[in-house]
């Protein structure tokens, strides 16, 4: 009921600024086309609503209320940032009162001696006309600007993902594992939107590579296995040398179906790597992958486990992690973790989020350093929600060890 109501409220005050500057003040009073604005924006809040509300488990609702997500979100970006604009020219509009530049050709009077002369008068109000002008011209470039912005992302978000190829040196790491390649996904979020073509053309892009080994960091799908079971089936295509291995994201929690799909990913071949690790070798060099649940998990004590993942290792040979969160790079850094993989972040998914999610994470995407451990973050191979990316193109990343 939280949700729902913080959903409801958010929407509501949402769409309410959008009736103000879409309908209310681009139409007159009682006309024709400010009911039909009401009428519409009233249906899109009620729409989103019930998107939201239901997580977009109908393929209706999601292939509609997803996209005006995206949608109204760059309506409000781009309105927001008209808006000292706006002020200034209705400010201009408003000095500049009608028969204004008539009166200031004119021949001047001197005014009438007076002992208590009369306070000058305020600006008169800007013109009706004007106004409704500068509304509609702010209107039309918002409205241009959010379905540009909206179609581009479309178009990138169900696109082919980009293949990053990252080079990462590791201290300790044998010749012969020089050159070793993982390939990594992320976030795939299978679900009424994404399905088995979508995991499908992934494994192709994945085998393309010719990896030695298959890393996926979490958020497979957004559903249970019953209903997404076989869009995941794929997944049995993979070909890596050693294997593919897969650690928790949080939504594998939020399905409320995490046993299911575990038993499903081992029947199609993939190595669950819950709170342990396994060791990888190649022409007499090793090194070791680990990997921790998601930290969603600790809510039904199925949270990270450091210890049993890494405790009594060998220290002479580098460990690669696999973790969902980024934010896990700290505790990573004090087990002496030498390079982490992860994903959640999306890259932002929707450009400008992307400057919103250091307050919850330590990078957004790419390849950093803290202290003597990596941390490489995926963009994601998938979307959540709207199926929009700007700024944030989808990606599979193949990563090379290197000596």
């Amino acid at each position: 009921m939280f949700f729902v109501g913080v959903v409801v409220l958010v929407a509501a005050g949402l769409h309410g600024y959008l009736w103000h500057r879409l309908v209310r003040d681009t139409t007159r009073p009682r006309s024709r086309g400010r009911r039909i604005g009401t009428a519409v924006i009233a249906s899109l809040a009620t729409l989103l609503i019930g998107t939201l509300v239901l997580r977009g488990e109908f393929v209706v609702l999601a292939w509609t209320g997803y996209p005006w997500l995206a949608l109204m979100f760059y309506l409000c970006v781009v309105l927001i940032a008209l808006e000292p604009l706006r002020l200034g020219l209705g400010w201009w509009l408003r000095r500049r009162a009608p028969g204004e530049a008539d009166a200031a050709q004119a021949v001047p009077v001197p005014p009438a001696p007076s002992a208590d002369p009369a306070p000058a008068a305020d600006p008169a109000p800007a013109d009706p006309g004007r106004r409704l002008l500068l509304a509609r011209s702010a209107a039309i470039v918002a409205g241009l600007a959010a379905v540009g912005t909206t179609g581009y992302g479309m178009t990138s978000a169900l696109g082919p993902p980009v293949v990053e190829r990252v080079p990462i040196a590791l201290r300790r790491l044998g010749r012969p594992l020089d050159g070793y390649r993982i390939a990594l996904l992320s976030d795939i979020h299978l679900g009424p939107i994404l399905g088995r073509a979508h995991m499908q053309r992934l494994v192709r892009t994945v085998n393309a590579l010719e990896p030695d080994l298959v890393a996926i960091t979490g958020d497979l799908a957004d559903g249970t296995a019953a209903e997404l079971g076989r869009a995941a089936e794929p997944l049995r295509e993979l070909r890596a040398g050693h294997g593919t291995f897969f650690v928790t994201g949080n939504h594998e929690y939020y399905t409320g179906d995490l046993p299911n799909w575990l038993e499903a990913l081992q029947g199609l071949g993939v190595t669950l790597l819950r709170n342990r690790r396994v060791e990888i070798t190649r022409g007499g060099a090793a090194f070791d992958l680990a990997g921790v649940n998601d930290p969603t998990g600790e809510l039904t004590g199925d949270g990270p486990d450091f210890v049993p993942a890494l405790g009594d290792r060998d220290p002479s040979r580098p460990v690669v992690l696999l973790t969902h969160q980024p934010v896990l790079v700290t505790q990573a850094r004090s087990h002496g973790v030498d390079l982490q993989l992860s994903g959640h972040t999306h890259g932002g998914q929707l450009c400008p989020f992307n400057l919103l999610v250091p307050l919850q994470q330590p990078v957004v995407a790419g390849h950093h350093r803290f202290g003597d451990t990596q941390l490489y973050v995926t963009r994601g191979a998938g979307f959540w929600g709207p199926p929009v990316r700007v700024g944030a193109e989808p990606e599979v990343s193949l990563v090379e060890l290197r000596i």
